[in-house]
């Protein structure tokens, strides 16, 4: 019998996922591509054996979602997997819409069928949108799980944007982050963990991950990437809604999924927010997961020595996946340097390669630099736009200490985010009520 061929559109993460768990073992599927978007640099490569397995010794091949018209037409394909996150429900349609009219089945894959069991309780934050602040929410339960004596690792939805030599990948220290070459947005979700001497896995194949954290855990902390919903079963499911964004917590692409699911659901940015958009966002929550505790959070930012920047001029770096694929015109460094009194330049008369490519790819980002690390090239125009411009600071709103691995001859000061409640703590009670703390 023939078996049904199959395209895995995706984004490097859950792509990979999927197919681990689903059709890796499974003769009656020949996944013949997979697609990639949304980072840059990460098609034109293979999937390689052994992750492949023994239905495919010669590993698969990756393509640019461009193709895809041409790759169901050239495989014969009858069915088309969407396995990313952070896409808005127009843009899902769209996507389904050109599969549907090449005569292909469109599927998206649910829990039921990605999610892996653990042997330990699983707390995993995920969001409605990327940039909604799931960072410093995943933070402050593992010191709440820590403070109650808990043996907890930290597992980080996948980012293998460049190498996928290691199945299984575990962070506790700096030499860590170099020793596995990790890409600027790698080190932006481990860096801060490993700060707070947390261990943190990641990696390819998320089976053996998970194998690998049971060992050294009685609770496992999911901490989750752009909007995607967790790769294991969650004992507490924590959901970060955006106050800054109204309406995204229903219009996103698995955002609004993780909202029906939510245990707890933290309303983040409450602070930076106008009390009618806070008062929209709770009523959608609301009306959407009644059952579902709520926190409102404020996300505080914290400046490493304003008074340096004052009447300073200064280039901001902000986190790339905020301002690129989450929409977002700047993020907290333009809000710190604006506050502090400096005088923020623009960067992007003076960017280049492709730095100025992604300003073309993403017209709504302000004067702001993304801090774009997934390759050696982009790093080295992201180095080279810093040197052309005249400036005083660069004010580095990556969670990663910029640096410490870029070369550019100037002085940076950092900005960070930490949570701030401004309600009764929904995220200790639920813990509390599943006997973790």
């Amino acid at each position: 019998m023939r078996r049904r061929r199959v395209i895995i559109m995706g984004a490097a993460g859950r792509d990979f996922h999927n197919f681990n768990v689903r059709y890796r073992s499974d003769p009656s599927y020949e996944v013949v591509t997979f697609t990639a978007a949304q980072i840059p640099g990460i098609a034109n490569r293979v999937y390689p054996y052994p992750l492949s397995g023994e239905l495919y010794p010669n590993g698969i091949p990756i393509h640019d979602e461009s193709e895809l018209p041409r790759l169901i037409e050239r495989y014969e394909v009858e069915e088309v997997v969407l396995a990313y996150s952070d896409l808005s429900f127009q843009e899902v349609m769209e996507k389904a819409s050109l599969v549907i009219s090449r005569g292909a089945d469109f599927v998206l894959l649910g829990p039921r069928s990605t999610c892996l069991r653990s042997n330990v309780p699983v707390v995993a934050v995920t969001a409605v949108r990327t940039g909604a602040g799931k960072s410093t929410v995943t933070r402050y339960v593992v010191r709440l799980l820590k403070r109650s004596g808990r043996r907890v690792v930290v597992v980080r939805h996948p980012m293998p944007y460049t190498d996928l030599r290691h199945p299984v990948q575990r962070f506790s220290s700096y030499e860590d982050l170099d020793r596995y070459n990790c890409t600027f947005e790698e080190r932006e979700e481990y860096e801060p963990h490993i700060r707070e001497g947390n261990v943190v896995y990641a990696g390819v194949d998320y089976a053996e991950v998970l194998k690998a954290a049971e060992q050294e855990a009685d609770v496992i902390v999911w901490d989750g990437g752009n909007n995607d919903f967790p790769f294991f079963w969650p004992d507490v499911h924590i959901v970060v809604v955006d106050a800054l964004r109204p309406g995204h917590e229903r219009s996103y692409h698995p955002g609004m999924a993780n909202l029906l699911m939510a245990d707890v659901v933290v309303v983040n940015k409450v602070n930076a927010a106008q009390r009618e958009s806070v008062d929209a966002v709770v009523r959608s929550v609301r009306e959407l997961n009644p059952r579902a505790r709520l926190l409102l959070a404020g996300a505080k930012v914290v400046l490493e020595d304003g008074e340096r920047l004052r009447s300073k001029r200064v280039v901001v770096i902000e986190d790339a996946p905020t301002v690129t694929h989450g929409g977002m015109p700047h993020a907290a460094g333009y809000a710190a340097a604006t506050e502090a009194g400096a005088v923020i330049l623009d960067p992007r008369p003076f960017a280049v390669g492709k730095v100025a490519e992604v300003y073309r790819a993403y017209p709504h980002i302000g004067p702001v630099l993304p801090s774009l690390g997934y390759t050696d090239e982009q790093r080295r125009d992201l180095e080279e736009t810093l040197r052309r411009i005249d400036c005083d600071l660069v004010v580095n709103a990556s969670p990663t200490d910029l640096s410490r691995v870029l070369r550019t001859g100037k002085s940076f000061v950092n900005v960070g985010y930490e949570l701030e409640l401004l309600g009764p703590d929904a995220i200790s009670d639920a813990l509390k009520e599943k006997g973790l703390l």
